[in-house]
Protein backbone atom coordinates (compact mmCIF):
# COMPACT_ATOMS: atom_id res chain seq x y z
CA UNK A 1 0.00 0.00 0.00
CA UNK A 2 0.77 3.53 -0.79
CA UNK A 3 0.15 6.83 1.31
CA UNK A 4 -0.66 10.24 0.30
CA UNK A 5 -1.50 12.03 3.90
CA UNK A 6 -2.92 15.24 3.58
CA UNK A 7 -3.90 18.16 5.60
CA UNK A 8 -6.98 19.41 3.04
CA UNK A 9 -7.22 17.10 0.02
CA UNK A 10 -5.18 17.10 -3.48
CA UNK A 11 -4.98 21.17 -2.93
CA UNK A 12 -2.69 22.07 -5.46
CA UNK A 13 -0.62 20.87 -8.73
CA UNK A 14 2.22 19.50 -6.73
CA UNK A 15 0.09 16.88 -4.45
CA UNK A 16 -2.01 16.01 -7.66
CA UNK A 17 1.19 15.00 -9.56
CA UNK A 18 2.07 13.26 -6.90
CA UNK A 19 -1.08 11.62 -6.81
CA UNK A 20 -0.91 10.39 -10.11
CA UNK A 21 2.47 9.52 -9.97
CA UNK A 22 1.35 6.92 -7.13
CA UNK A 23 -1.06 5.52 -8.98
CA UNK A 24 0.82 5.16 -11.78
CA UNK A 25 -1.84 6.36 -14.43
CA UNK A 26 -4.23 9.47 -14.55
CA UNK A 27 -6.63 9.90 -12.33
CA UNK A 28 -9.06 9.77 -15.24
CA UNK A 29 -8.41 6.08 -15.74
CA UNK A 30 -8.32 5.14 -11.86
CA UNK A 31 -11.30 4.21 -9.64
CA UNK A 32 -11.90 5.47 -6.13
CA UNK A 33 -13.55 4.73 -3.01
CA UNK A 34 -14.54 7.59 -0.92
CA UNK A 35 -14.98 7.28 2.86
CA UNK A 36 -16.74 9.70 4.51
CA UNK A 37 -17.20 7.95 7.99
CA UNK A 38 -15.07 10.46 10.25
CA UNK A 39 -17.16 13.18 9.53
CA UNK A 40 -20.44 11.80 11.36
CA UNK A 41 -20.17 12.59 15.21
CA UNK A 42 -20.03 16.44 14.38
CA UNK A 43 -23.19 18.23 14.21
CA UNK A 44 -22.59 19.12 10.48
CA UNK A 45 -22.09 15.37 10.09
CA UNK A 46 -24.69 13.97 7.51
CA UNK A 47 -23.97 17.62 5.49
CA UNK A 48 -20.38 17.51 5.94
CA UNK A 49 -20.47 13.46 4.03
CA UNK A 50 -22.92 14.84 1.63
CA UNK A 51 -20.85 17.95 0.20
CA UNK A 52 -17.06 15.39 0.27
CA UNK A 53 -19.40 12.70 -1.94
CA UNK A 54 -20.82 15.40 -3.83
CA UNK A 55 -17.32 17.40 -4.29
CA UNK A 56 -18.21 20.00 -2.60
CA UNK A 57 -16.30 20.32 0.37
CA UNK A 58 -13.05 22.21 1.35
CA UNK A 59 -10.27 20.46 -0.20
CA UNK A 60 -10.53 18.72 -3.75
CA UNK A 61 -10.83 15.02 -3.25
CA UNK A 62 -13.63 14.08 -5.18
CA UNK A 63 -14.07 16.05 -7.58
CA UNK A 64 -10.88 14.96 -9.51
CA UNK A 65 -12.20 13.39 -12.51
CA UNK A 66 -11.78 9.74 -11.38
CA UNK A 67 -13.04 6.87 -13.76
CA UNK A 68 -15.44 5.40 -11.52
CA UNK A 69 -16.45 6.59 -7.69
CA UNK A 70 -18.06 4.76 -4.99
CA UNK A 71 -18.79 5.39 -1.50
CA UNK A 72 -17.12 2.82 1.16
CA UNK A 73 -19.02 3.50 4.59
CA UNK A 74 -17.17 1.82 7.71
CA UNK A 75 -20.14 1.67 9.94
CA UNK A 76 -22.32 -0.22 7.35
CA UNK A 77 -19.57 -3.45 6.61
CA UNK A 78 -20.19 -5.38 10.13
CA UNK A 79 -23.36 -6.27 9.21
CA UNK A 80 -22.76 -7.52 5.65
CA UNK A 81 -20.73 -10.36 3.95
CA UNK A 82 -17.49 -9.84 3.48
CA UNK A 83 -17.93 -11.12 -0.38
CA UNK A 84 -19.98 -7.54 -0.54
CA UNK A 85 -16.66 -5.41 -0.02
CA UNK A 86 -13.45 -6.67 0.26
CA UNK A 87 -13.02 -7.37 -3.43
CA UNK A 88 -14.67 -4.55 -4.64
CA UNK A 89 -11.80 -2.54 -2.06
CA UNK A 90 -9.09 -5.07 -3.57
CA UNK A 91 -9.54 -3.54 -7.09
CA UNK A 92 -10.32 -0.26 -6.36
CA UNK A 93 -6.80 1.97 -7.18
CA UNK A 94 -7.79 4.58 -4.57
CA UNK A 95 -9.07 4.82 -0.99
CA UNK A 96 -10.06 8.65 0.00
CA UNK A 97 -10.55 8.77 3.63
CA UNK A 98 -11.92 11.76 4.28
CA UNK A 99 -11.55 13.95 7.62
CA UNK A 100 -13.22 14.81 10.64
CA UNK A 101 -12.84 12.57 14.29
CA UNK A 102 -9.88 10.79 14.65
CA UNK A 103 -11.03 8.37 17.50
CA UNK A 104 -14.17 7.41 15.49
CA UNK A 105 -12.38 6.69 11.89
CA UNK A 106 -9.99 4.88 14.19
CA UNK A 107 -12.42 2.55 15.99
CA UNK A 108 -14.64 1.69 12.88
CA UNK A 109 -11.36 1.24 10.54
CA UNK A 110 -10.89 -1.59 12.75
CA UNK A 111 -14.39 -2.79 13.90
CA UNK A 112 -15.18 -2.59 9.95
CA UNK A 113 -12.11 -4.68 9.19
CA UNK A 114 -10.72 -2.37 7.38
CA UNK A 115 -7.60 -2.24 9.18
CA UNK A 116 -6.92 -5.96 8.80
CA UNK A 117 -7.13 -5.74 5.39
CA UNK A 118 -4.63 -2.42 4.58
CA UNK A 119 -1.80 -4.36 5.15
CA UNK A 120 -2.31 -6.54 2.54
CA UNK A 121 -3.22 -3.84 -0.72
CA UNK A 122 -0.27 -3.65 -2.38
CA UNK A 123 -1.19 -1.80 -5.30
CA UNK A 124 -3.68 0.52 -2.92
CA UNK A 125 -2.86 4.19 -2.89
CA UNK A 126 -4.57 5.81 0.32
CA UNK A 127 -5.43 9.04 0.18
CA UNK A 128 -5.71 10.78 3.64
CA UNK A 129 -7.45 14.19 4.40
CA UNK A 130 -6.89 15.63 8.21
CA UNK A 131 -8.35 12.62 10.01
CA UNK A 132 -8.11 10.37 7.49
CA UNK A 133 -4.33 11.08 7.74
CA UNK A 134 -3.81 11.11 11.50
CA UNK A 135 -5.22 7.93 11.79
CA UNK A 136 -2.96 6.02 10.09
CA UNK A 137 -0.08 7.08 12.43
CA UNK A 138 1.11 5.58 15.95
CA UNK A 139 -0.67 8.85 17.83
CA UNK A 140 -4.02 10.82 17.69
CA UNK A 141 -3.28 14.77 18.67
CA UNK A 142 -6.95 15.77 19.07
CA UNK A 143 -8.09 13.22 22.09
CA UNK A 144 -9.33 15.79 24.00
CA UNK A 145 -11.08 17.24 21.34
CA UNK A 146 -12.43 14.18 20.15
CA UNK A 147 -13.84 13.41 23.84
CA UNK A 148 -16.31 16.27 23.38
CA UNK A 149 -18.15 14.38 20.52
CA UNK A 150 -18.77 11.27 21.96
CA UNK A 151 -21.28 9.86 25.12
CA UNK A 152 -19.21 8.75 28.13
CA UNK A 153 -18.65 5.16 28.32
CA UNK A 154 -18.47 4.93 24.31
CA UNK A 155 -16.28 2.01 23.12
CA UNK A 156 -15.20 4.08 20.56
CA UNK A 157 -13.03 6.65 23.40
CA UNK A 158 -11.54 2.95 23.89
CA UNK A 159 -9.12 3.88 20.91
CA UNK A 160 -7.51 6.58 23.26
CA UNK A 161 -4.54 8.99 21.66
CA UNK A 162 -3.60 5.72 19.28
CA UNK A 163 -4.14 5.78 15.57
CA UNK A 164 -3.66 2.36 13.44
CA UNK A 165 0.09 2.73 13.40
CA UNK A 166 0.73 1.70 9.61
CA UNK A 167 3.63 4.59 9.64
CA UNK A 168 6.44 5.40 12.10
CA UNK A 169 5.61 9.11 12.63
CA UNK A 170 2.60 11.01 13.51
CA UNK A 171 1.20 14.41 11.58
CA UNK A 172 -0.69 17.75 13.03
CA UNK A 173 -2.51 19.36 10.06
CA UNK A 174 -4.09 22.36 9.38
CA UNK A 175 -1.21 24.03 10.84
CA UNK A 176 -1.35 27.69 11.54
CA UNK A 177 -4.76 27.81 9.75
CA UNK A 178 -6.88 29.88 11.59
CA UNK A 179 -8.94 28.17 14.63
CA UNK A 180 -6.03 25.57 14.33
CA UNK A 181 -2.58 24.99 15.84
CA UNK A 182 0.50 26.73 15.35
CA UNK A 183 3.49 25.80 14.84
CA UNK A 184 4.74 26.40 18.50
CA UNK A 185 2.02 24.66 19.27
CA UNK A 186 2.88 21.21 17.36
CA UNK A 187 6.46 21.76 18.47
CA UNK A 188 5.32 21.57 22.46
CA UNK A 189 2.80 18.46 21.61
CA UNK A 190 5.44 17.00 19.55
CA UNK A 191 8.10 16.65 22.77
CA UNK A 192 5.74 14.69 24.36
CA UNK A 193 5.58 11.87 21.95
CA UNK A 194 8.64 9.09 20.55
CA UNK A 195 8.56 9.31 17.04
CA UNK A 196 9.28 12.42 14.73
CA UNK A 197 5.71 14.26 14.42
CA UNK A 198 5.23 16.22 10.86
CA UNK A 199 3.67 19.60 11.13
CA UNK A 200 1.45 20.49 7.85
CA UNK A 201 -0.08 23.19 6.33
CA UNK A 202 -3.14 22.79 4.20
CA UNK A 203 -1.01 23.33 1.08
CA UNK A 204 1.70 20.13 2.09
CA UNK A 205 1.52 15.87 2.20
CA UNK A 206 3.24 13.27 2.89
CA UNK A 207 4.23 10.59 0.25
CA UNK A 208 5.22 7.36 1.90
CA UNK A 209 6.41 3.93 -0.31
CA UNK A 210 7.98 1.16 1.19
CA UNK A 211 7.60 3.28 4.72
CA UNK A 212 9.73 5.89 3.29
CA UNK A 213 8.36 9.42 3.95
CA UNK A 214 8.52 12.41 1.57
CA UNK A 215 7.37 15.81 2.22
CA UNK A 216 5.21 17.27 -1.22
CA UNK A 217 4.50 21.08 -0.69
CA UNK A 218 4.02 24.39 -2.09
CA UNK A 219 3.06 25.70 1.58
CA UNK A 220 4.78 25.58 4.88
CA UNK A 221 5.68 22.40 7.17
CA UNK A 222 8.15 21.00 10.06
CA UNK A 223 9.84 18.27 11.37
CA UNK A 224 10.06 17.61 14.62
CA UNK A 225 12.36 15.02 15.88
CA UNK A 226 11.25 13.15 19.29
CA UNK A 227 13.31 14.23 22.28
Amino acid sequence: MKLLLTSSGISNPSIEHALAGLLGKPIAESSALIVPTAIYPFPEGPSGAWRVIRGEAQGPLAELGWKSLGVLELTALPSINTESWVPLVRETDALLVWGGHVMYLCYWMRQSGLADLLPSLNSLVYVGVSAGSIVMTPYNGDVEFNLQTLPAGSDVTREGDRGLGVVDFTVRVHVDREGFQSMDDVEEWAAGVPVPTYAIDDETAIRVVDGVPEVVSEGNWKLFQPR
